[in-house]
């Protein structure tokens, strides 16, 4: 059984950094690649980085390049996400996500993700 279990959200102010962590325990000898993913009440949820198994290849979502960086710790069970210079519209809760491809060919769309974590709120004040 694969469990993920996000932790670092928060209130914060706009401007402010925060740092969301994921830890990935069960399977840990199956080569996943993570995600993160955010959702807003009433809305789908929306793509916002993702990286594959060895950390060597990051994606992100056009409209957080820059903001938001994902880091994979050395023992391969944590993924991280950094984000900096945040606004109120990053409110949301922020979902860590596990998909058993070392390189996945498709990050964006959540269905490709077999193992959620129940999520971090963070939200971000004006």
């Amino acid at each position: 059984q694969v469990q993920l279990a996000e932790s670092g959200g928060g209130l914060v102010q706009a401007g402010d950094s925060l740092r969301l962590s994921c830890a990935l325990s069960g399977r840990t000898f199956v080569s996943f690649s993570m995600g993160w993913f955010r959702q807003t009440p009433g809305k789908q949820r929306e793509f916002v980085a993702a990286i594959n198994w060895s950390g060597g290849r990051a994606f992100y979502a056009d409209s957080l390049k820059g903001r938001f960086t994902i880091s994979r710790g050395n023992a391969k069970n944590m993924v991280y996400l950094q984000m900096n210079s945040l606004k109120p519209e990053d409110t949301a809760v922020y979902f860590c996500a596990a998909q058993t491809y070392p390189d996945p060919p498709v990050v964006g769309d959540p269905v490709r993700y077999q193992y959620w974590g129940q999520g971090a709120q963070v939200t971000v004040s004006s």
